[in-house]
Order: structure tokens, then C-alpha cells, then sequence
């Protein structure tokens, strides 16, 4: 029946056909493959195995596979995997859409099934939209900096993209064929496959196929231009007008640069950072000292220059800081020059899933991973983690922790 939603009368759009929805398709195989790989990519970047504070994603089982020690070089490695896989989520947004509303009608079409292999076919294109959407909307909303999950983001977005992935292969492994022969017979639709997704009864049309395909290049292009921005220096970083931490950096000096959180958001106690309290707790070899600030400042100090990068695709310019290098701290616990080991840093922050983080021994001992006492010439401001903070080159933002308390060198 025409009204019925499994009737193909139901759907008059002459947009919809298999050439249509193969372009689309091609598009998004490409596309997907290369979000699920940077995803990958930035799992490796947290070093998940070297302590449990690192990774929050319970009874990971073999999905949580290890791929590598994350590098420090190049400093900007991080700044480049997570902004292409978050700007090109953004930019494959107009996409996703135009072929979930291509391929709608396949979704009430009756019987369910026609055979095991129509059966596959539906439950994988069930589990990718649902997946589809679930993956772009939390990543949306973790990326605009709005923490309404029903718990934390990330073994939410971590399960949701390994039941997304699966699903997208299963289907990919079912329609490619039919789409890679759809798109070499584009003049004659009458050979194309999926002829189900053509209207019996189409209203005119508005705008040809390829004009409709010109509309959702030109939201991706779009989407692009006013995000993509956010993970360069000036002057592209004023073109993302769409994405936090967008626009022209702040300004200049200690606090010219953006920040997620700050401390009085954190709950950070000016008095706990004073000079008068403040007090550096380095452990290791069974060893403890404590160290002021005033008694950091006269240990040899080194500058590097680095940016920082967030998960969230955001990234600094770099900025010049000085400081200690964390190799140095560990030398004073007893560790042999060269030979420094992993490390636990937690912070004074007491909540939040990050007030402590591990950094590998490669980490640890590259010259450019600082304890740092002074950013663009001037001490540390308050919200960007006075009275120390860690500075790793190429380490997810999250893992340069602010507010250093306690630095605890040795295997983990």
C-alpha cells in the first residue's frame, strides 16, 4: 500500500537510486576506514598498558590489542592523527546523512529476510546505522565539550566503535561488489543493482543527482573550512568559527593559549600552591625528597618548544616552556643517566579522570619532556597548572598533567 512505509510507492524522492547511494557509499568507505584507523592511532597515543589510570575501558578482553609505544617524535604526531580524525568525522557528517536517507526504504522492506545472505545484509545495515549514529553524535558532543553521557566517553566511544567497525566491514564485505559494479554502468540505470531504491511513482525532480551530490560535498567542504582550522597555528585557526577553541588564540604570554578546564573549575586551592605549601614529592628506588619551587628553579633548566594536542582535535600553537627535564627528576631518585624508567604523575586536582597520568620510559627520557616552571617567558599562570605541570612532545593533552604534586619513577 502507497501510505505504507515497506510499499516502494512510499518513497517518491527521484534522488534516491543505486547510483546515488553507491558514490555515497564509496565515500564513506574510505572515509570510515580511515576514522576507525586514526581511532587506533589514538588509543596506541595513551600507552593503555603501561598503567590502569591510562585506560579507563573495562574488560577490554582482545579489543583492547597494544599496537606500539607511542613516539615523541615528531612533537607534533598527536596534533596531526587526532585533528584528521576529528575534522574528517565533522566533514563526513553531510555524507552520512544523505546515504542513511538514501538507503531508508531498505529499512522497512518486507519479508525481512529472502535469504541468509539478505538476512546478513540487514542485520549488518541495522547494527551500522545505529552504530553510525551513536559513534558521530558521542564524538560530536565529547568534540563541542558536552559531557552528557550516561558515564564516561571513552569505553562508550571505544565498544560503539568496534560494534560500528564490524558492522560497517560485514557490509562493505556484502555491497561492495554490487556498488563498484553500479558506478561502471552509470548511463543505464536499468542494470544498476539495489533497483528497490528507486521510486515506481518519483515526484519531479528539483535538482539532478549530481546536483543533490554537489550539495552534501559543498556541507562537507563547509564543515571543513570551519573546523579544520582549530588544529593549525594563526592565520588558519581563525577560520574555525564552528568548533571550540576556535578563532585567534587569547593572546600572549603565560595564559595565551587554550585550556579545557580551569583550576578553580578543578577545585585547585590557591593556598595549596603557594610557595609556602607547595612541595614537589619525587619517589622512587625507595628513595623521597621533596623539593619547593625555589629549590626546582636551581636545578639545570632546559626550553622546548611544544604544542598541545586534545583528544578532542584541538590543539595549541607551540608555546616555549622551561623547566626540569623529567630525566633529571628521576636521576635524583637514583637513576643512572640515560636509564630513567616509566612514571605515575598525579596532580592536586582531586577528581576527574585524569588527575594522574603514566608516561612511558621513552617519554621520560626524551630531553624535551619537562616538569615546567615557565611558559613564553613568564611563570605558569594558575589555570595552566601552577605551580608545575608536565610537558611531553607528542602526548595526548590530557596526559600533561597540571598541578604536579607527586612523581613516582619505576616499572609500571
Amino acid at each position: 500500500m502507497p501510505w505504507s512505509p515497506s510499499s516502494p510507492a512510499f518513497w517518491r524522492s527521484p534522488l534516491r537510486g543505486p547510483w546515488f547511494t553507491s558514490v555515497l557509499g564509496v565515500v564513506l568507505l574510505g572515509g570510515i576506514t580511515v576514522l576507525f584507523v586514526t581511532g587506533l592511532v589514538s588509543y596506541a597515543a595513551y600507552n593503555p598498558n603501561l598503567s590502569p589510570v591510562n585506560d579507563m575501558t573495562p574488560d577490554k578482553g582482545l579489543l583492547g590489542f597494544y599496537l606500539f609505544s607511542w613516539p615523541t617524535h615528531p612533537s607534533w604526531l598527536y596534533r596531526l592523527t587526532q585533528g584528521v580524525h576529528v575534522t574528517l568525522g565533522i566533514a563526513l557528517i553531510p555524507v552520512l546523512l544523505a546515504k542513511l536517507w538514501s538507503v531508508v526504504p531498505k529499512l522497512f522492506t518486507l519479508p525481512p529476510a529472502r535469504s541468509l545472505t539478505h538476512a546478513l545484509e540487514r542485520i549488518s545495515l541495522l547494527l551500522l546505522v545505529g552504530g553510525a549514529l551513536f559513534e558521530f553524535t558521542t564524538g560530536v558532543l565529547n568534540v563541542q565539550l558536552d559531557y552528557i553521557f550516561p558515564g564516561s566517553f571513552y569505553p562508550l566511544h571505544f565498544y560503539g566503535a568496534w560494534v560500528f567497525f564490524a558492522a560497517f566491514v560485514a557490509h562493505a564485505v556484502l555491497r561492495v561488489p554490487a556498488a563498484i559494479r553500479n558506478l561502471r554502468h552509470l548511463r543505464d540505470e536499468n542494470t544498476l543493482e539495489e533497483g528497490e531504491l528507486v521510486s515506481p511513482d518519483p515526484t519531479p525532480p528539483t535538482v539532478s543527482r549530481r546536483g543533490a551530490l554537489g550539495v552534501v560535498g559543498g556541507g562537507s567542504l563547509l564543515l571543513l573550512a570551519t573546523t579544520a582550522g582549530r588544529s593549525f597555528d594563526a592565520p588558519l585557526r581563525e577560520t574555525a568559527v564552528l568548533a571550540p577553541h576556535g578563532g585567534p588564540e587569547p593572546g600572549s604570554g603565560p595564559g595565551g593559549f587554550q585550556i579545557n578546564k580551569t583550576a578553580a573549575a578543578v577545585g585547585i586551592d590557591m593556598r595549596e600552591t603557594s610557595e609556602e605549601a607547595w612541595r614537589l614529592v619525587v619517589e622512587g628506588r625507595g628513595r623521597t625528597i621533596r623539593l619547593s619551587r625555589d629549590e626546582l628553579l636551581e636545578l639545570p633548566l632546559r626550553s622546548a618548544a611544544l604544542p598541545i594536542a586534545c583528544v578532542e582535535g584541538w590543539s595549541t600553537s607551540d608555546q616555549w616552556w622551561r623547566g626540569v627535564p623529567l630525566r633529571d627528576l628521576a636521576r635524583l631518585v637514583g637513576y643512572e643517566e640515560g636509564a630513567a624508567p616509566d612514571v605515575l604523575v598525579e596532580s592536586l586536582q582531586r577528581h576527574g579522570a585524569f588527575r594522574h597520568a603514566a608516561l612511558r620510559y621513552n617519554q621520560v627520557r626524551d630531553p624535551r619532556s619537562l616538569l615546567a616552571l615557565f611558559v613564553n617567558g613568564e611563570d605558569l599562570t594558575p589555570d595552566h597548572g601552577y605551580p608545575a605541570r608536565i610537558i611531553v612532545p607528542a602526548a595526548p593533552g590530557v596526559l600533561n598533567t597540571k598541578w604536579v604534586a607527586r612523581m613516582t619513577f619505576g616499572d609500571l
